[in-house]
């Protein structure tokens, strides 16, 4: 602890060497520098888990207590003592040594605090997603996707697993949760056939929450063809409850690109919605309603061949006449990552 400047002390005034544990009272450049944290890329999520299932690896799901405490600060900050402490009422206050829930730069410190000590253990960080981490000795493989303090790991043999684990125990608190069956909000189950990844209770929810459980399915997300412009109809009276929707609809996507198409139209009138749009909205809800457990599939039976398919419409935006292309790829029979973009050009005859 150190002595407080002389005068009056107040909670939200900055001294030359004094900041306050509060997140909107941090000065850039000052109380902290670098902010952004990588997590994992749902790409990786995919490619994780056809490749546990084509090998046949262990999934196991660890989770870290309290992950923010570990990180260690390079800036110097001082934070008010906390009310009910012995010292509270004394003219003294706490310098922080290590990084706190509610800094600017907890979750960065976190992050690379525990890329660290990956490192000492021998994990090589992907260049092409930093929250992935490997470990190959030729007689095992190990690898660990992190998002923030979830981490999945994945490996050969229960030997390399536990050994792992034991590392990551030795330097951190660790919850092991177990072989993985929930992360972020996806449902994983497992079988001799492969891995079925869903989001079936968060689907189940959007539509209890709009009312929609009891309602007749829809075969198809929208009708074919379908071509909904920006000023088609008049305003929808709840334009907050569209964004809603659309918003829970695009996380919902990430297991369900069957659904892509729809939303991602949809979500190209988030300022204005439109009465035919929030129409959309419930026809995609409905289609929903039919298939709450539908998901990808990763079979055991598949190769590690690499396919990708492109292709791409014409002038199908009535608003701006841009084309859309789009992609997909498959590890084998596994699709582990697909996307679809308006083209930068406007398609003339």
């Amino acid at each position: 602890m150190e002595n407080k400047e002389k005068g009056n002390f107040e909670p939200f005034q900055f001294f030359s060497n004094l900041r306050i544990l509060l997140c909107f009272t941090q000065r850039e450049g000052i109380d902290f520098h670098d902010t952004f944290s990588p997590v994992a890329k749902l790409t990786s999520i995919h490619c994780i888990l056809a490749v546990a299932a084509i090998k046949g690896w262990e999934l196991q799901q660890l989770d870290v207590n309290n992950a923010f405490l570990y990180g260690e600060l390079n800036e110097e900050i001082y934070m008010k003592i906390p009310l009910g402490h012995h010292a509270a009422k004394s003219n003294k206050v706490c310098r922080l040594q290590k990084s706190l829930y509610g800094l600017r730069q907890a979750s960065r410190q976190w992050n690379t605090k525990l890329s660290s000590t990956l490192a000492e253990y021998g994990f090589i960080q992907s260049k092409a997603d930093y929250s992935l981490f490997t470990k190959n000795t030729g007689s095992s493989f190990v690898a660990l996707l992190i998002y923030v303090d979830d981490i999945i790991l994945m490996s050969s043999d229960t030997i390399s697993c536990t050994a792992v684990k034991s590392f990551l125990e030795s330097k951190f608190k660790i919850k092991t949760l177990g072989p993985l069956k929930y992360f972020l909000g996806m449902e994983i189950a497992r079988s001799n056939k492969g891995i079925q990844l869903c989001q079936r209770k968060f689907a189940l929810d959007i539509l209890s929450e709009v009312g929609l459980l009891a309602s007749k399915p829809s075969p198809l997300p929208m009708e074919p063809n379908l071509k909904i412009s920006k000023d088609e109809g008049e305003l929808f009276h709840d334009p907050t409850l569209y964004r809603k929707l659309v918003g829970k609809l695009l996380y919902l996507t990430n297991t369900r690109p069957d659904l892509s198409y729809s939303v991602h139209l949809l979500s190209q009138f988030m300022e204005t919605p439109r009465l035919p749009h929030y129409n959309a909205v419930i026809k995609v809800l409905r289609y929903l309603k039919g298939t709450p457990g539908q998901g990808l599939f990763f079979p055991t039976a598949s190769t590690f061949n690499l396919v990708a398919y492109s292709d791409a419409n014409w002038g199908n935006c009535p608003d701006t006449r841009r084309s859309t292309t789009g992609f997909c790829v498959f590890i084998g029979s596994s699709l582990i990552c697909w996307k679809s973009k308006k083209q930068t050009t406007v398609s003339r005859l």
